[in-house]
């Protein structure tokens, strides 16, 4: 598997922008935040939309520790009242059951995502209920190690780039992205960095 944090890359992408050696000098390079593929670490995704990490693990925790397995199959004998007792919203519930339909029937198998290109694997798994752009990048870029996806979606690393460039508008931040292919997935790992580093926070994988 390609290794996203390399020392080669981080030379070439802090020769392509200035910002990346500013956050190398103050911060080092950051983690390889390498997570397992497959249904727990999506599982996991999903929980961690739009709500901090901290809120992400801890619920992930919960219902965790309320099933016997984390599984397809015992996801879907979760009942509303249930989620809402391991502080899983209705929304978030309906998409893990999705997800766990979807694997259920056969419509997504992990194995093979890992030998398709980055936009079928998006494809893919932008057709269950609940994952849009965001989820399937994370997917990536965390489980498939994608060298040369850009997270566009992400709050902290919009607001990073806006805090070290000034530029704010979404289309010039994918312009301004543009310069950092093919490593743009290191580029965000960067910009993780820095955002938790200078708020003292610490990523829960």
């Amino acid at each position: 598997m390609i290794n996203i944090v390399n020392q080669n890359d981080i030379n070439r992408l802090i020769k392509a922008d200035k910002i990346f050696h500013r956050i190398f000098l103050r911060y080092g390079a950051p983690p390889n935040w390498l997570r397992p593929q497959g249904f727990i670490t999506l599982s996991k995704i999903i929980l961690g939309q739009q709500v901090s990490l901290e809120s992400a693990n801890a619920h992930f925790k919960k219902l965790n520790d309320h099933l016997p397995a984390f599984t397809p199959d015992e996801i879907i004998k979760l009942s509303d009242g249930d989620m809402r007792n391991c502080q899983i919203s209705r929304q978030k519930s309906g998409y893990l059951r999705s997800l766990s339909n979807a694997i259920i029937n056969g419509d997504v198998d992990f194995n093979k995502l890992s030998g398709m290109q980055n936009s079928d694997v998006k494809d893919k798994l932008k057709m269950i209920r609940g994952i849009g752009d965001w989820t399937a990048d994370i997917y990536l870029m965390f489980c498939l190690q994608a060298k040369d996806v850009f997270p566009i979606e992400d709050i902290a690393v919009t607001t990073t780039i806006k805090e070290l460039t000034k530029v704010a508008i979404k289309d010039e931040i994918i312009s301004l992205s543009e310069k950092w292919k093919p490593n743009r997935s290191l580029a965000a790992f960067f910009l993780w960095h820095y955002y938790l580093n200078k708020r003292n926070r610490n990523a829960i994988i």
